[in-house]
């Protein structure tokens, strides 16, 4: 998979610019707060419809504009698509793939990409919800059904939930909902530990590499494994835990409330290593994600690489680049090019951005 072109219109503040992607590897340079992110998360929406900054679609109209626009050129199983994403300030969203209107589903599903940024190198200290949402975006791109089970599982929540805070509690009804809670969160939790076990085994080797003497793990907080026994537990649980939910008013078990453990030489990550082995642990992590995406969907995902270098020592920039193959079209953005080598930019389109204007470097 690569994207050969970009166009933006009234995002952020690109107003109107074009960015040929023909190389494999690109980098755009600039100060802070120039427009490098806004690049790169504008080709992320295209792969997730959310941005990884806000929550708020309207963040990224440009000022006094009412609308934004991206088009770009993707070029996947040798087929080249054209795709469109435009949204107004009436919260009005419109896709198309190759000029023709096309539903949410289908048109992420289009692109998958994998973004590796600074605020990735902080999942490990960050909320439990950082790192579900990391985990159920990357579960996302390969199974497209899984959104629509996270979907489905948050409608019943919202429901139980408006249940508890009622002055009546219809205790039929709060069983029916438990039951659905138990049955749709064991479908969720069955598939994050899937997909954990396999990002364990391929991000384990790489972090072995990247540290020669450390062993890492991965564990998610509920003890079950198989989707029946999942769905067991989740129901004693919920049995369990009755009275506390009835005192908070809100769901207290299930897939909303777990958490991911990460362990190094079987010691918690997060409270005893250093913040050099919480990076690797994280590189490790992506450069796995990276990997099962392009195994299970038989394509690579485009790699995003968003001022992360410049976080990173000498040691673990230079495994990062080496390990990014030519087949995984990368885009990098960065202050200057002092932290590649010359070797490296031979083959690299370079482009300058400021106050949202992109020009070739030269």
């Amino acid at each position: 998979m690569q994207i050969l072109r970009l166009g933006l219109k009234n995002y952020r503040n690109c107003s109107d610019i074009n960015i040929d992607f023909s190389n494999r590897k690109t980098l755009i340079i600039g100060k802070n707060a120039q427009g490098k992110t806004n690049i790169l998360e504008s080709i992320y929406l295209l792969s997730d419809l959310k941005s990884p900054r806000t929550s708020m679609m309207s963040d990224l109209i440009k000022f006094e504009s009412s609308a934004f626009e991206i088009e770009a050129l993707i070029e996947k199983n040798n087929t080249e698509i054209e795709l469109e994403f435009s949204y107004n300030i009436d919260k009005k969203r419109e896709f198309k793939i190759n000029k023709v209107k096309s539903n949410p589903r289908s048109f992420k599903q289009t692109v998958k990409t994998v973004l590796f940024s600074t605020k990735d190198l902080l999942l490990l200290r960050g909320a439990p919800q950082d790192r579900r949402d990391w985990l159920d975006r990357a579960i996302s791109q390969i199974y497209p059904a899984y959104d629509e089970r996270l979907a489905k599982f948050d409608k019943i929540r919202v429901q139980k939930n408006n249940l508890l805070k009622s002055d009546y509690i219809d205790e039929t009804l709060l069983d029916i909902y438990n039951e659905q809670i138990a049955v749709t969160g064991a479908n969720i939790i069955f598939l994050r530990k899937k997909f954990l076990r396999e990002i364990e085994t391929v991000a384990a080797k790489k972090h072995l590499t990247i540290s020669e003497n450390e062993e890492f793990s991965l564990q998610y907080t509920c003890p079950e494994s198989e989707a029946d026994s999942i769905c067991d537990y989740l129901k004693n649980e919920l049995k369990q835990r009755k009275s506390e939910e009835l005192c908070r008013r809100q769901t207290c078990v299930g897939p909303h409330r777990d958490d991911i453990l990460f362990k190094i030489n079987g010691t918690d990550a997060v409270k005893f290593a250093s913040q050099g082995q919480q990076r690797t642990l994280v590189l490790a992590l992506k450069l796995g994600e990276l990997e099962i995406i392009k195994e299970k969907t038989g394509s690579a995902p485009l790699l995003l690489l968003d001022d992360v270098l410049a976080e990173l020592d000498e040691t673990r920039q230079n495994f990062l680049l080496k390990s990014i193959n030519d087949d995984i079209q990368t885009i990098i953005t960065s202050v200057d090019t002092l932290l590649f080598e010359e070797e490296f930019l031979k083959d690299v389109g370079i482009y300058s951005i400021e106050q949202g204007n992109v020009k070739k470097y030269l």
